[in-house]
This record gives structure tokens, C-alpha cells and sequence, in this order.
């Protein structure tokens, strides 16, 4: 065999020791966001999970937030798995998008660490995103979420079609929704809710779980369905006045 075979094969054995380590790595970093969340996840920690020196994690990721991106990308993988096992192109849209819903949402309250790290890459701006990561990480963390959006989008789409949802681009509002769920469930992984109680003295109560699961899904669905809604209710016969402020 000549040498420049022989090179060829080592540049590829390189190459593939590589993407083992990297996938090592992420594996390492979500198992870590999983036990801990990803507040008390460390490099130092995931390089000890690993079995390798802290140094050669930055060899491999650009940093902490590159690193973040693609096991947000890992999550959003497993995530695209259950929607697309889920959804039923046979059922009514809203029944669809319910169901979907239900998916999205679970997987949330099974994985809080998903929440959070896409509800840190979300609170950065674009310029911020691109300054922190690789062009090419932003490319797949941008193809595995336009992967989930896409089926959301889909369903939107089929419904607008059936006069069920809102008139809006479609593409927007599964952002929205995927935006306003991570986001709502924020009180899940808080697990507290405020009240007034006496002046100065606010009522600290603990979140039901069961309770915000079901608001983020009636969430999703009466936002895809917006105007329709309003439109509906202003079409809606008026009470009949009998007297001054009283209706029948």
C-alpha cells in the first residue's frame, strides 16, 4: 500500500476518533444536565464523566455554550422521535395539534435540563448566538429545531385549510408556540406561583404541576386557533335587554 493511502487512512481513523470523542462528550454533558440541570453541570465535571483532561473539551467545542447547543440538539433529536410517532395526519388538526402538544410538554416536565438550555440560547440575541458558536453548530442546532417546527407547522397548515386556526404564517406561530411553552412551563420548573395576601405581604404558594401542564396545552391550542375565537364571539347572538343593566 502506498504512503498516501496509508495517510488517507490515518487522516480518516482521526477523523472518526474524533466524532467518538465529541459524542462522548455530549452524551457525558446531557447525562450531567439530566442528574444536576445545567446550572450545577460543569466542564470539569463532564470532562471527569468522560475520562479526560478539561483542556481537550475546547479542542473539540468552541465553549460551554457550543457545547450546550448541540446536547440541545440531542434533545431536540429524541423530542422530533416522539412527535413524529405521535402525530396522526388522519386526525383533525386541533386533534393533532393537542396531541402534539401533550408530547412537547411532557417531554419538558420529564427533561427540565431541555427547558433550560434552550431557554438560555433563546435569551441571547442572534449577534450574541453567532459570536459564541460555530457556524456549523448553529447550522444543526437550526436544522434539528426546524425539523420539530416543520411538523407544527404542518398541522397549522391544516387547519387554516379547514377554517380551524388562525390566518397567520405558519412558520411564526409553531416559533411562537414552541416559545410560549418553554416559557410557560418556566412555572413548572419553579414550582411556585405569588398571590396578594395582606397590604405588603405577598402569598408564596407551591405550582401544581397537572395544573400548569394543562394550561400550556389549552395555551397552544386556543393560540393557533385565535381570531377564529374572537371572530366566533363577536358573531354570537346578543342577550336581549329586559331592563336598565339587566339582560336575559
Amino acid at each position: 500500500m502506498s504512503s498516501a493511502l496509508l495517510a488517507i487512512g490515518r487522516r480518516r481513523t482521526t477523523a472518526e476518533r474524533r466524532r467518538d470523542r465529541e459524542r462522548d462528550i455530549i452524551r457525558a454533558t446531557r447525562e450531567l444536565f439530566d442528574e444536576r440541570g445545567t446550572i450545577d453541570a460543569q466542564i470539569d465535571d463532564i470532562a471527569k464523566r468522560v475520562g479526560i483532561n478539561k483542556a481537550l473539551i475546547y479542542r473539540h467545542f468552541a465553549g460551554k455554550e457550543e457545547l450546550f447547543a448541540l446536547t440541545l440538539v440531542d434533545y431536540l433529536a429524541e423530542l422530533d422521535d416522539r412527535l413524529s410517532t405521535t402525530d396522526n395526519p388522519r386526525k383533525a388538526p386541533l386533534n393533532r395539534l393537542k396531541a402534539l402538544s401533550e408530547v412537547f410538554v411532557d417531554f419538558c416536565l420529564e427533561y427540565p435540563a431541555f427547558a433550560d438550555c434552550a431557554m438560555s440560547l433563546l435569551r441571547r440575541t442572534g449577534e450574541e448566538l453567532f459570536g459564541e458558536i460555530t457556524e456549523p453548530v448553529m447550522m444543526k442546532l437550526g436544522t434539528a429545531m426546524a425539523t420539530a417546527l416543520e411538523r407544527i407547522a404542518a398541522i397549522l397548515k391544516a387547519g387554516q385549510r379547514s377554517g380551524v386556526f388562525d390566518d397567520v404564517d405558519t412558520d411564526y406561530l409553531a416559533n411562537h408556540l414552541y416559545t410560549q411553552t418553554l416559557g410557560s412551563l418556566h412555572m413548572a420548573r419553579v414550582g411556585l406561583i405569588v398571590s396578594s395576601g395582606q397590604p405588603g405581604h405577598p402569598v408564596v404558594h407551591h405550582a401544581d404541576i397537572a395544573t400548569v401542564r394543562a394550561t400550556a396545552i389549552t395555551a397552544t391550542l386556543a393560540t393557533a386557533v385565535g381570531r377564529k375565537a374572537l371572530n366566533h364571539s363577536s358573531r354570537a347572538p346578543r342577550s336581549r335587554t329586559t331592563r336598565a343593566g339587566e339582560t336575559s
